[in-house]
């Protein structure tokens, strides 16, 4: 669609550059510059929202008229030039910088940006997006982070579960309602395209008048040799270089990271990458840059994309006051830094308080052994364009730093730094308790997320269709699990079923014998009450991780530590049935994306009233490729009717022509994609035959009966009876 149309029957904001209106209506299009070159913000009076996004190839460090740029002093250069100081800038919205190296990468990028453009609606609006895949070789979803997609679990953008993948070449519209309000984003939901640059920021605004200024801030680390496809094979196989085996990174509790050489990290798609990070030595590349007008207040939403590591986010010289966490309002906390994963947002404010100058915005992966460091600027208005000269804010005694969202209980005692956990913060929302314990209507399920790929020792699969519009073609179920033995592992389509409008309380779990990193958990189709966490055993001075936790038991005759945990009970069995002390159910914050830590576990509940299929999964991409994931079948009953045209997808299984028996062979074959219902439909199947062959002797019987009453006439006489009406 080239144009967008504002019709009669429904007033909407096109968002696309050319645009025709007819008479009678007014619509202003907002283009704002947020966190991508090509930003898009609907009107705040429309009520439908139409926007176009293309799927594509591209490379870093290439412009499309310049070819190969290089940067030098934070500014890009085309290769041919010499010197700098006398030659013409190339402009950096033009180009996919990455971290500046020369060298080009292949990424997966919407409308060639890193990242994709913004989008920004009201909360309420109606959203229509068409998605263009122009890959060459590659199928594409769009998965939109956060949403509940109520009504709609068609558009949630999972492949193999909500939706048939977009082959290359084709179109998919997605069409949903912008709810609720707050930071979210899209991105890929195929493979590891997330992290080759397929996603970007939607903001769902409030309709409130006079709202703060503000900036989007999204945070990856980045590989600028290989991308996420490489980087899982070698998590799986090993990576060496140079006949030297990569040591995976420590985090600060002392547990390992999963394998992922980072060589940078990126703010809004731009950073630098650093030869020496003791001298400050770097490749010039240009960062982004945050204006601010001194004495004002601004709003930063940050969100997560990266693929692994945690970072700890925070601006030199200003306090920062955390005030929503994924799209829910929380009690503010003021705080010198927080920790964000893969998959979470944090909303907070800074005041511009400071002396006019520029200040470093500064986001460190947790990894102790390594540097891996993504860099903004802070710059006030009349500042000079420099780099900043700021430092972090030192933490001591009797001013020590209050760090949001740890995933260990903490920091070594040397740094001074406290932590805040998340379950410690308390929501805003007015009339928005935790689902109650109902007697009949409560589940309980733990759910244990193992090593790097599994959930209660299963690896989930996807199935082969669309399984939300395609249940019955499921071939791939884990019945064939039910006979393995404790502590073997299982590839199937994982499921939990859940019943219509029951309260259920998950136990997520991080323990076993192979329990170490934290997870961060994303849950499609709901926000969850975050009702407590529990941790393992940690040194109070080193910060070093000890022991699992104790509240928790695995069945089996081995200890936690040498064993897988498929099955996870508590450890005190008064606990269950929601008995659990210290859970905060008046004003718990509610989250999307929550994190695991080591050895530990986090309590969340949600009421079962989003009819549907979502996907329960590990953000780490790696994880979440190799299988750390499950589906809630959410009420399936109820689930509403696919949209007229809906695209199915299935295997093709060959049927051998050599058979003669070959009808009996093809139904089977057939019936085969329909596992779980095969005897139902043979059962059908020899109904139907059984019912036409009836109705077929009853036909050829009615008309031998009048064949045969037409020859009788024909050949002889038969005496009737005459009647002779009475006269009157």
């Amino acid at each position: 669609m080239s144009n967008n149309i504002c019709k009669k029957e429904r007033k909407m904001c096109a968002l696309n550059q050319k645009t025709m209106w007819p008479s009678g209506y007014h619509i202003f299009i907002f283009i704002v510059h947020l966190s991508s070159a090509a930003s898009y913000k609907c009107d705040r009076t429309a009520r439908v929202c139409e926007t176009s996004l293309t799927v594509q190839h591209y490379l870093t460090m290439t412009h499309p008229v310049n070819s190969t740029v290089y940067p030098s002093r934070g500014k890009l250069y085309d290769y041919r030039v010499n010197d700098p100081s006398t030659s013409a800038t190339v402009p950096v919205d033009d180009v996919i910088t990455a971290d500046g190296w020369e060298a080009k990468r292949l990424v997966i990028v919407v409308n060639r940006t890193l990242p994709g453009p913004d989008i920004v609606v009201y909360e309420g609006q109606t959203l229509i997006v068409h998605v263009t895949n122009s890959l060459a070789s590659d199928s594409v979803t769009i998965h939109w982070h956060g949403l509940h997609q109520t009504g709609t679990p068609y558009m949630d953008g999972v492949p193999f579960v909500t939706q048939c993948p977009i082959a290359a070449g084709q179109t998919f519209t997605y069409e949903f309602q912008a709810y609720p309000s707050g930071t979210f984003w899209y991105h890929s939901h195929v493979g590891s395209q997330r992290t080759k640059g397929m996603f970007g920021a939607l903001i769902i605004l409030r309709n409130e008048t006079n709202p703060i200024p503000e900036h989007i801030l999204q945070i990856q680390e980045w590989n600028h040799n290989w991308d996420s496809d490489y980087g899982f094979e070698m998590m799986v196989y090993g990576l060496v270089e140079n006949r030297t085996q990569f040591i995976p990174s420590e985090s600060v509790d002392g547990t390992l990271f999963s394998l992922l050489k980072a060589h940078s990290g990126l703010i809004n798609g731009r950073g630098r990458y650093y030869f020496n990070y003791e001298t400050g030595s770097h490749n010039e590349a240009p960062l982004t840059v945050y204006k601010v007008k001194q004495g004002s207040v601004y709003r930063f939403r940050a969100i997560g994309v990266g693929a692994l590591y945690p970072f700890r986010v925070s601006v030199d010289g200003h306090m920062i006051t955390v005030i929503e966490s994924d799209g829910f309002p929380i009690q503010p906390v003021t705080v010198e830094s927080f920790i964000i994963n893969p998959g979470e947002r944090y909303d907070f404010t800074l005041v511009a308080n400071q002396t006019i100058g520029n200040y470093w915005i500064r986001g460190r992966t947790l990894e102790m052994n390594r540097v891996t460091m993504a860099e903004a600027i802070l710059r006030y208005d009349t500042a000079p364009e420099n780099d900043p000269v700021t430092t972090r804010k030192e933490c001591k005694v009797g001013d020590v730093c209050h760090v949001l969202n740890c995933p260990f209980q903490f920091y070594p005692a040397s740094e001074n730094i406290e932590c805040i956990f998340f379950d410690q913060l308390r929501s805003t929302v007015p009339n928005d308790p935790a689902p109650e314990v109902v007697e009949g209507r409560f589940s309980e399920y733990f759910l244990n997320f193992f090593s790097e790929g599994m959930v209660n020792g299963k690896m989930f699969k996807f199935p082969s269709v669309a399984a939300l519009s395609q249940p019955s073609a499921i071939t791939t179920q884990c019945e064939k699990c039910k006979g393995m033995k404790m502590m073997q592992m299982c590839m199937c389509t994982h499921t939990l079923n859940l019943d219509a409008d029951d309260t259920v309380q998950i136990v997520l779990s991080n323990i076993g014998s192979q329990a170490g990193m934290s997870h961060p958990i994303h849950m499609h189709g709901h926000s969850f009450y975050v009702l407590k966490t529990g941790f393992g055993k940690y040194n109070a001075t080193t910060g070093r991780f000890l022991s699992q936790t104790e509240d928790l038991a695995c069945l089996g005759s081995l200890p936690k530590e040498q064993n897988m945990c498929d099955e996870v009970i508590w450890a005190n069995q008064s606990w269950r049935n929601g008995n659990i002390p210290g859970l905060e159910l008046n004003n718990p914050p509610r989250k999307d994306t929550i994190t695991i830590p080591g050895g530990g576990y986090v309590v969340i509940r949600i009421k079962a009233n989003n009819p549907g299929l979502w996907f329960l999964h590990c953000h780490i991409e790696f994880h979440a490729t190799h299988g750390m994931g499950l589906l809630l079948n959410e009420s399936f009953a109820n689930v509403p009717k696919a949209p007229p045209g809906f695209p199915t997808c299935s295997n093709f299984e060959k049927v051998s022509s050599a058979n003669v028996d070959s009808i009996e062979t093809n139904v089977f074959a057939a019936d085969t994609l329909f596992s779980g219902n095969i005897f139902v439909t043979i059962f059908w199947i020899v109904v139907g035959v059984s019912a036409a062959v009836i109705l077929s002797l009853i036909v050829a019987l009615v008309i031998v009966l009048r064949s045969s009453r037409k020859a009788k006439t024909k050949g002889s006489f038969e005496a009737v009876a005459c009647y002779h009406a009475e006269p009157r």
